[in-house]
Order: structure tokens, then C-alpha cells, then sequence
């Protein structure tokens, strides 16, 4: 199906865009929380591991400011590993309701342990139980023993609070490239690439009107 673009497309001038894409990238994500969207924060993360082999999955974010989106995992996973052998991904977000899409890539860093603690902290009990029960993308025999591995866990942390995980935390996507996307009928699409200039401070873009 194609769809036109919403009726706030006019709030991004593709022809005359902001000079930077912070405040236009959040206020596309607020208006997707308006919307009909069960996942509005959910985005495509792909990887690389070490073997050139790309990766992609749908993650939650759970942060987006100047400095890049959080999302949080489990190190030991294979999007853990493979970002420690090649540290830098892209994200994706796309709203199909609103015809929009926003691209990033940049380089990954872990956020600060004390951020990390603050969001595990606030996780439902069973998640947090949960970080400590599942080897991520390890193999299991059954359902049966996964289950096992929460018990266990639950019996160790009852009557207590659940720390985190060390394997477990937030990573933060720099904004080294940001492409915001307006689709419109037959594919003449609008596209705006930011390039962050390097070493810039404050941060500085070179803003390019694309084709479709």
C-alpha cells in the first residue's frame, strides 16, 4: 500500500531543513507515541561481527538526545559480541502509519554504569530475574530448563532487590549520520541526509537534500 505523507509533514521543510536533526528526530518520535503504534520507540539494530556477517533485530530505545540513542542488552549476546568486534551500527526506525522513516550509524559506547543501574532498577522484578536467567542467544535444551534458570534465580535474589547483571547495560549510538524520510505517492520520496562533521564543537552537520 502507499501512503501519503501525515498531515505534520509541513513541520520538517525538506527545502529549507533545520540545521541540526536532534529536536526534529524527537519531535518525530513524540508524534509516533501519538499515534496507533504499539512499539513507537522500536527500531531495526544492525551489526557486523567479526566475520563480516550482518545481523538485524528489533530493539526497544530507551533514550535520544544530543549524544545518540540508548538501548539496552546483554553483552554476551551475539549483537554484544559482534559490537565489540565492530563497534559501530545503524538503527532504524519506521513508522509505516505516518510513512516516515529515520536512519542512523554511528560508533557505540556503554553509557555510564550508573545510568544503567537507574534503568535496571526500574524494570519489572521478573525482567530484572530474567537478565540474570537467559545466556542470551547461548543454546538451551527446553523450555523447560529455561524455566529452571528462572527459578534458580528467583530463589537467589527472594527477599531482596536483583542487581544488575555485569553483562548486562546501555550502549548509546553516536549520531555520526542521520537520515530523516518522508515517503509520498510513487515513490518520489523526500530524504535529508546530516553528516556530522568531525570534531566539531558544538556539534556542526553538512545537510544534503537527497533523491529518492
Amino acid at each position: 500500500m502507499t501512503h501519503g505523507p501525515s498531515s505534520s509533514a509541513a513541520a520538517f521543510d525538506f527545502d529549507n531543513p533545520p540545521s541540526d536533526p536532534v529536536a526534529s528526530c524527537l519531535a518525530w518520535l513524540e508524534e509516533a507515541k501519538q499515534q496507533a503504534i504499539p512499539n513507537p520507540n522500536a527500531m531495526t539494530l544492525a551489526t557486523i561481527d567479526a566475520n563480516g556477517q550482518p545481523s538485524a533485530r528489533i530493539m526497544l530505545m530507551r533514550g535520544f538526545d544530543a549524544r545518540g540513542a540508548v538501548y539496552f542488552t546483554n553483552f554476551e549476546s551475539r549483537k554484544g559480541l559482534a559490537m565489540r568486534s565492530n563497534p559501530r551500527v545503524s538503527l532504524l526506525f519506521f513508522w509505516d502509519i505516518m510513512n516516515r522513516q529515520i536512519r542512523i550509524e554511528g560508533a557505540i559506547s556503554r553509557i555510564d554504569d550508573t545510568e544503567s543501574d537507574a534503568y535496571f532498577a526500574q524494570r519489572p522484578r521478573e525482567s530484572q530475574i530474567n537478565a540474570w536467567a537467559s545466556a542470551q542467544s547461548q543454546p538451551i535444551a527446553s523450555r523447560a530448563a529455561l524455566e529452571a534458570r528462572q527459578a534458580q534465580f528467583a530463589e537467589k535474589f527472594a527477599n531482596a532487590p536483583v542487581p544488575r547483571p555485569p553483562h548486562w547495560g546501555g550502549t548509546r549510538v553516536a549520531l555520526e549520520r542521520v537520515e530523516i524520510w518522508q515517503g509520498h505517492p510513487f515513490r518520489l520520496h523526500d530524504r535529508v541526509l546530516y553528516t556530522q562533521i568531525p570534531a566539531s564543537t558544538p556539534p556542526s552537520w553538512r545537510v544534503e537534500r537527497l533523491c529518492p
